[in-house]
């Protein structure tokens, strides 16, 4: 018999979960709907980059882990920069500045980790925080 609390459903569909346009070209997929209950340790999705954007620099309250989909990613980690292609992941400590741009002529798409359920974003530049994914979530933009 299974001793942890009975889900809604484990398993989650593309086609079920609600696209995230955080504009400039960049759109989220967040797969934490239907399972993601009070206990829950992650939350989990999916980022689309469109040729030549990106994220501002920026940090979480908890730890990220992210893995490269499709695409040719320039990760900037923590004040280095790191060149990563699909298959490549790389791993974020809660409060280190970072973001990824799409380098590469074609749609780039990453598959993400966060060591939490509630998780906020730190705009380097501004120092300004809110919730992931709310409506103040925003900032995608072309790469400069």
């Amino acid at each position: 018999m299974c001793n942890h609390p009975t889900a809604p459903s484990l398993l989650i569909h593309s086609g079920e979960v609600e696209r995230f346009d955080r504009g400039g070209g960049v759109a989220t997929l967040p797969y934490v709907g239907k399972w993601n209950s009070q206990t829950a340790s992650i939350t989990t999705g999916q980022t689309v980059f469109q040729p030549g954007n990106g994220l501002p620099l920026h940090s979480h309250d908890v730890e990220e882990s992210v893995l490269v989909l499709e695409g040719e990613a320039t990760a900037e980690i923590d004040g280095e920069t790191f060149d990563l292609a699909a298959g490549d992941a790389t791993w974020v400590p809660a409060g280190v500045p970072h973001r990824f741009l799409n380098r590469g002529d074609g749609v780039m798409r990453i598959y993400w980790v966060y060591g939490g359920r509630d998780v906020t974003r730190t705009i380097t530049a501004t120092g300004e925080t809110f919730e992931h994914l709310s409506v103040h979530d925003k900032g995608g933009a072309p790469v400069s």
